[in-house]
Formats: structure tokens, sequence, C-alpha cells
């Protein structure tokens, strides 16, 4: 099977679009929740999440002649995130209309709940007012599952295939074990991968309705993603997207691409809602087995993982996730990896987070620190009691010496995803 190697990451993320401003929040541990006064004004038990800024991007003059600069926001959060990716990748931008395509290239970005925006936004209270005919021309193509990579596609002529995903929080990271698979198999020589999720406080409505967002920490925003504390009250909702450009080894070797990580290799599954399992909860034999499915794939014992990028949301479920790694790693106490949680800093950004996470822990192999896990200065007793709690870095740790990073990511319907990323030397 093809090595596959990480050779370009884009990121749009509430602590930073762009890669040098992510990567600057991240080692500072700086928080991009800030209160949103629309969930305020909607009466929303939880009035602050996570929201990226995106105007300024370089790469809107660019959109301007694709006549995607308005699409909704959760097609342009993965535009921008994968042309910075591709430009990361140091690969060249197509010329605007040209004929040529790349069939070695192929697309797969992923959302949870795709444009929502224009659907509650535009589509929903026209079509109430009969006035659907003042829909734009675009609106069907914006609608699409598939518009965020289909969009990207027709600026990046990406010839291979083009396609979307979507499982609930596990994503992103789903996006990304299926682009390695896709070149493992000698199917591409390159992936545009990811995924991406924008505003709409239809979406997030639902998720306060059913009362796992965090309530009491509305007057300091900052303060209220807080996974694996004792005072963790329920998540923090966001949005963001994170675009990684996957290529073959040899291919990438062959054009002197800089490398920023291997993935080692993956595994997806899902708990089939049994022994404790159910639509909205894990089951640990499911995760277990997604764990061990991904040390097996990887072909490396336990031992070896140095760090853990936990699905950790700042729920009732954070110490069950650090209980099934202790059962699946068989470690525990000082010989537990290190562990965090980029969700303390940018929220849950939902269908988006297992890419912008993923982009995290390549961050962090490439330059060789692990990211903090702010606001978990009291942590919850149970995850005391099975880890040593210096494990979870409350302040940056530079020169890491880090080979492996296990990144997770578990969402509603039971399901699992776990990849396995190498350090590139």
């Amino acid at each position: 099977m093809k090595r596959v190697v990480i050779t370009g990451i884009g990121i749009v993320s509430p602590t930073g679009t762009g890669k040098e401003s992510f990567l600057y929040s991240l080692k500072n541990g700086e928080s991009g929740i800030k209160l949103v006064p629309q969930l305020e004004t909607l009466n929303f038990n939880c009035r602050i999440g996570g929201i990226p800024k995106t105007n300024g991007s370089l790469y809107l003059p660019l959109l301007e002649k694709y006549n995607l600069v308005h699409a909704g926001s959760t097609v342009l959060f993965a535009l921008l995130s994968g042309l910075e990716a591709w430009d990361d990748a140091g690969l060249t931008m197509p010329e605007y209309n040209s004929s040529e395509t790349d069939p070695e290239t192929g697309i797969i970005i992923g959302s949870g709940i795709g444009s929502m925006d224009i659907i509650g936004d535009t589509l929903i209270p026209l079509v109430k007012q009969g006035k659907h005919r003042r829909l734009k021309s675009t609106s069907v193509e914006q609608l699409l599952f598939s518009a965020p990579g289909a969009c990207l596609s027709g600026v990046l002529a990406a010839g291979n295939i083009c396609t979307a995903n979507s499982n609930a929080c596990a994503t992103g990271t789903e996006a990304v074990l299926m682009g390695f698979e896709y070149i493992r198999q000698g199917k591409a020589k390159r992936m545009v991968v990811g995924s991406t999720e924008g505003y709409s406080p239809y979406y997030w409505a639902a998720f306060d309705a059913l009362r796992v967002t965090a309530s009491n920490f509305n007057d300091s925003p900052t303060k209220g993603s807080r996974p694996m504390s004792a005072s963790a009250c329920g998540m923090i909702p966001a949005c963001g997207a994170g675009i990684l450009i996957l290529e073959e080894l040899e291919f990438a070797l062959l054009r002197e691409a800089n490398i920023y990580a291997e993935i080692a290799g993956g595994f997806l599954n899902c708990g089939g809602q049994r022994n404790g399992g159910t639509m909205t909860a894990p089951s640990s034999e499911g995760v277990i087995r997604c764990i061990a499915g991904a040390l097996t794939d990887a072909n490396i014992n336990a031992s070896e993982i140095d760090c853990i990028s936990g699905h950790l949301s700042s729920t009732m479920a954070d110490p069950l996730e650090i209980r099934n790694w202790t059962i699946a790693l068989k470690r525990q106490g000082q010989d537990f990896p290190y562990i965090n949680s980029l969700k303390s800093m940018t929220g849950h950004c939902l269908g988006a987070t297992g890419a912008i996470e993923t982009i995290a822990a390549v961050l962090e192999l490439k330059n060789r620190f692990i990211h903090p896990s702010i606001n978990c200065e009291d942590v919850h007793p149970e995850i005391a009691g099975l880890i040593d709690i210096n494990k979870i870095p409350a302040v940056i740790i530079e020169n890491a010496d880090l080979r492996y990073i296990a990144k997770t990511s578990f969402g509603f319907g039971d399901v699992n995803a776990c990849l396995i990323l190498k350090k590139h030397s």
C-alpha cells in the first residue's frame, strides 16, 4: 500500500483564520469563544459561541471571479481554508476558466448539517411568503451537501473523485481517513480533504433545546468550554473549517514538497447503539474497538502513543472517554500519554471539528509542542482517579518529543473515528 503524507493545511476557526493566526492562538492557549448577541435576542440558554472572522482574506478576490464570494458560510469557510491549504502545499492555482483538469487530485469535504444558514435565513422565509421565485439562481448549487467540495473543485480543476461525507461530529476525521484510503489504494496521487460547518442559530438551537450546551458562563465566554473539568456544564457550539492536502509520499518527495506529518493508519466504526451506546451516547465497547483497530492499522503498539487529541467536548461524557482510553491503551496514571482538547479554545465546531483538530495535531508534530487545554484547573475527580493530572497540560509544552499522536472523534449515532499521525523524518 502507498504511504500518505500531509503537505498543506488551511484553517478557518474561532481562534484564527489562516495557519499563522491559528498556530499563535494554539501555542498561547487563547480562546475564541465570545458572546453572540443574536443568541441573546433569540432567548438561547447558551449565548456564547465560536464564530470565525473571514473578512480581509487574500482569497476573496479569486472567489469574486468565480461568483462565490457571497456563498453561504458553510461553502465559504471550505473555500477559504481549501485555497489556503493548496497554497500552503506549494501547488499552482489553475488559471481562471482554463480547460485543463488535474486527474490525480480528488476532493472529499464533509459537513454535519450542510448550508443551514441559507435554508433558515433565505429558503424557508421566501417559500412561506410565496416568493420562492426570488431565490438566487445559485441557490440549488449552494444547498447541495456536496457544494463545498464541488465549488472548490471548480476553482482547483480537480479531476479525480469529488464527493462529500457526513457523520455527525466524526465527519472531519472520517473525511481525512477516506482520503487517506483513496491514496493508499492507488486511486489518486493527491486528495483535498476536511470538513466545514457554517454558523446558523437554527442548527445551534437543537443543541440548546437538548440542554447539552453550557449556560453558566454567558458572562465569561472564554471560561465556558471546560473539557475534563469538574465544573464543565456543557459544550459551546462553534463553526469553521479545516482542509488538508494529502499526497502519496513518493509523489510529494518527487516535487520536494514540505511534509507536515505522515498518516500511519486509522479506523472507523460504530458501536451499534448497544451495550450502553445510544443515538447520543457512545458505546465504550465500540470506542475501545475503534482505537484498537487504528493501532493495528498503523502497526504500532499502544505504548508508542505520545499524545492524544481527544474528542473531549466539555460534557458528562469526558470522564468516560478517558476511561475508554485507559482500557484501550492499557495505560493509566503516570504511564498515560499527554492528552489535550482543542475544544477548550475553539468550542465544538460540530461537523468541522475533526478536521480542525487534526490540523492542530499536525502542527504539534511539525513544531514539536503540545498545546494546552485551558479551563481545566479543576480536573474532574473521575479523571484524576485514572490518570496523572500533569498529563493534561495547562500551558504549552515546548520541545516535546513526539512521534505519534492519536486523534479521535465520536459522534451522534454512536460513530467513532481514530486517526494515527506520525512525525515525518
